[in-house]
């Protein structure tokens, strides 16, 4: 056990994200037909501590702008005041509050979500394993648009657009 713990490294630092590796997608249903969509543009702060995770800490701005469905069109439609609102609020953002060990490479990360100005708490469970000198983090956080009044007026009705969203995201570090 000892040698399982010296093996891995013992310092915190600041890590680079290499956002040409990385991404952060979205998937919901529309008409019950699952959509997977990605925001082109985000920030992530990480400082992790493989020996102590519980004084790591993560931070992520997502330009909602960059938000990419395939479709100019419903780019477009999805920046609106009724969706995200980018134009009054242009970034999501996610602050850690803790993070604790959850078995061998697993992390339990809990913190605030802020979508359209609107912040809840959430916790999701994150995946991290060493790929050529690079840390790899992999998490999915399920949420609800309606917490976030993404969707108001008509598009409320979760039949056309599901409630449900998931936000997965695969953050590589440069070495």
């Amino acid at each position: 056990m000892a040698a399982l713990v010296l093996a891995i490294p013992a310092f915190a630092a600041v890590l680079k994200v290499d956002t040409s590796k990385s991404q952060v997608n979205i998937v919901f249903k529309q008409m019950n037909v699952p959509v997977d969509a990605k925001f082109k543009k985000f920030s992530a702060n990480i400082d992790y501590n493989a020996a102590k995770p519980e004084s790591s800490k993560a931070n992520v701005e997502i330009e909602l702008n960059s938000f990419d469905l395939g479709d100019a069109e419903y780019n477009k439609e999805v920046l609106k005041k009724e969706w995200f609102n980018a134009a009054q609020f242009p970034k999501a953002s996610f602050t850690s509050t803790a993070m604790k060990a959850a078995g061998a490479g697993k992390l339990d990360v809990s913190g605030t979500l802020t979508i359209k100005g609107k912040t809840s708490n959430v916790s999701f469970p994150v995946t991290i394993k060493q790929e050529g000198g690079k840390q790899v983090f992999d998490g999915a956080l399920p949420i609800k648009r309606l917490t976030y009044n993404i969707g108001e007026g008509e598009w409320k009705d979760t039949s056309m657009v599901a409630d449900e969203v998931t936000i997965k995201f695969h953050v590589v570090t440069q070495p």
